[in-house]
């Protein structure tokens, strides 16, 4: 589905939660995107979201929302086990869809959109946002100069603190709850951008009270030697920094390395140099441009992530989870 350059890409919605508040709200950033319509599995839930954002049509289920006409894209942003099948409807629909991170349960239900979206020759792609921001263009515009040598390693963590209440979904097993697909994907990603997929993955993990993972470390090694560690846990908010390790320098990305952020490059002698780069905004519009830039040149995947990409990574949680011995009830 190629679109003009001068036409804007209407956004359809689907869920009302707080992940979609904060895109749509940032989508009103971009003056060549729109959200036209709003899909909840309530009316009332529907209706309340349009107020709150001016959108006009409001939908009371997802099939009906993704069936308008007027919708180009859809976001979809359920709670994890729901992404598979809202994410199918707006596929068979034909409709250009952006599917928020964990991309889905597992690694199977991954390869399913993916073929059904090659299959109909549907743009789809994983709403990893951090890939898109400022800041982490201009970090991998600095790799390819080679300015950091040859790259050894990758250090991220991603911690937040959330009271213990049974009825959060990040403590609930049947929403996919836990540290790891909510919280990890983010540096285990970011490790992915850099050294791709790793050939050993080893993983530990401690429980929270509800049986969903609280804390997990991760090792990926990778061809040649390289390594990344990757930390999570919902029981502290920690740095939330990473780091990019090569033989002639490193970057330190300042916290919170995943949100719009500044960056150093520091050289091996210790010089450092400091990359401030400003930003307006919370930075989920950068994945909608990247969307609407693919769409205007009829492409069904983003080169910056890739189908396949997505599936790795997917692939490295279902280890992780296998070797932790996380499960959820929707598998």
């Amino acid at each position: 589905m190629a679109i003009a350059a001068d036409q804007p890409i209407r956004w359809g919605i689907i869920s009302t939660g707080g992940i979609a508040s904060a895109f749509t709200g940032d989508l009103a950033r971009l003056p060549d995107a729109m959200a036209v319509a709003v899909g909840s599995r309530s009316q009332a839930s529907a209706d309340a979201f349009g107020d709150r954002f001016g959108i006009e049509r409001r939908y009371p289920s997802y099939e009906e929302l993704v069936q308008d006409p007027d919708v180009d894209a859809v976001y979809v942003a359920t709670p994890h086990p729901g992404h598979h099948d809202a994410a199918m409807l707006a596929i068979n629909a034909g409709k250009a869809v952006l599917v928020e991170k964990p991309f889905t349960i597992n690694a199977g239900e991954t390869r399913e959109l993916i073929a059904a979206a090659q299959a109909g020759g549907t743009f789809l792609m994983e709403a990893m946002w951090t890939r898109f921001l400022p800041h982490v263009v201009a970090i991998r515009e600095i790799i390819a100069t080679g300015r950091l040598g040859e790259i050894r390693s990758v250090l991220a963590d991603h911690g937040q603190w959330f009271p213990m209440d049974p009825d959060h979904r990040i403590y609930a097993p049947i929403l996919g709850g836990g540290a790891l697909l909510d919280l990890g994907i983010y540096p285990l990603s970011f490790a992915s951008m850099i050294f791709g997929t790793p050939i050993k993955v080893t993983a530990v993990s401690d429980e929270a009270f509800t049986g969903v993972d609280a804390q997990t470390a991760v090792i990926c090694q990778y061809t040649g030697g390289r390594q990344s560690v990757s930390f999570t846990t919902l029981e502290t908010k920690t740095a939330n920094q990473a780091s990019i390790n090569g033989i002639e320098a490193r970057i330190e990305i300042d916290g919170v390395f995943y949100s719009p952020t500044s960056f150093s490059v520091i050289d091996r002698d210790g010089t450092v140099e400091r990359h401030d780069v400003p930003h307006e905004g919370h930075g989920l519009r950068h994945q909608a441009a990247e969307v609407g830039r693919c769409l205007r040149a009829g492409l069904t995947e983003s080169p910056v992530l890739t189908l396949a990409e997505t599936l790795s990574i997917m692939e490295t949680l279902d280890e992780i989870r296998s070797q932790i011995g996380l499960r959820y009830p929707s598998e």
